[in-house]
């Protein structure tokens, strides 16, 4: 063996990278079956095999990780919520029942925790976490803010009554996402949650009427 040889350095291959998306999607599967504060950083760290310094170094502390969570969730399942609202030829009404179909779905996919997102991390929040519960009402108001977006267009083209009031038809609305939610943490299945909308669908013509009534009343 020549001097040479003797004295090189043995190589450590190349430093594994960190796949954020990885770790992101990984995490995400945590605290949705966990929740916020009942998952700790060792856990994140057991899920996404990454050292608790690149966590740090990445996402600051277990709150900004969540928070990068959020925005991993939105772009996931925010988007596919969206693209059920998007298609111009397709009714109110079958841009609404496609719109929770697609949630049922998700809620019920079996690849992911059941139920939603936001309402399973927002549950049982302590005082300690006031910042974390005013992010998640935040983003999930703008969720539904698009469900509220879609009708107010579909108002604005004729095809709702004017007298409409969208704000509550909104919020019923998503009183009956939230409960389908819970009923898919509890284990429904799809086929429950599908009749759930198919009795929702039933009643769409006297829903999407709501608050005219009354405005026919008060004038």
């Amino acid at each position: 063996m020549t001097e040479r040889e003797t004295c090189a350095p043995k190589s450590r291959g190349r430093p594994k990278t960190f796949d954020r998306q990885a770790a992101l999607d990984k995490a995400l599967d945590l605290f949705w079956r966990h929740g916020y504060e009942a998952t700790s950083l060792s856990d994140l760290v057991e899920a996404t095999g990454a050292k608790a310094p690149t966590l740090y170094a990445e996402f600051t502390n277990k709150e900004g990780l969540f928070r990068a969570v959020v925005d991993r969730y939105i772009e996931i399942y925010g988007v596919q919520r969206q693209d059920a609202l998007s298609c111009p030829e397709s009714s109110v009404a079958q841009g609404i029942e496609r719109y929770f179909r697609s949630t049922a779905a998700c809620f019920t996919d079996g690849k992911n925790p059941a139920g939603c997102f936001f309402i399973c991390t927002s549950t049982a929040l302590s005082a300690d976490s006031a910042a974390v519960a005013d992010m998640l009402r935040s983003r999930h108001k703008n969720l539904e803010n698009q469900l509220k977006a879609f009708l107010l267009s579909r108002q604005a083209s004729g095809e709702l009554d004017a007298q409409t009031d969208i704000s509550a038809l909104t919020t019923f609305l998503g009183c009956i996402l939230q409960g389908m939610s819970v009923q898919a943490r509890e284990g429904a299945t799809r086929h429950q949650l599908d009749s759930i909308i198919a009795t929702l669908m039933l009643q769409w013509p006297v829903l999407s009427r709501t608050g005219c009534d009354k405005a026919i009343v008060e004038n």
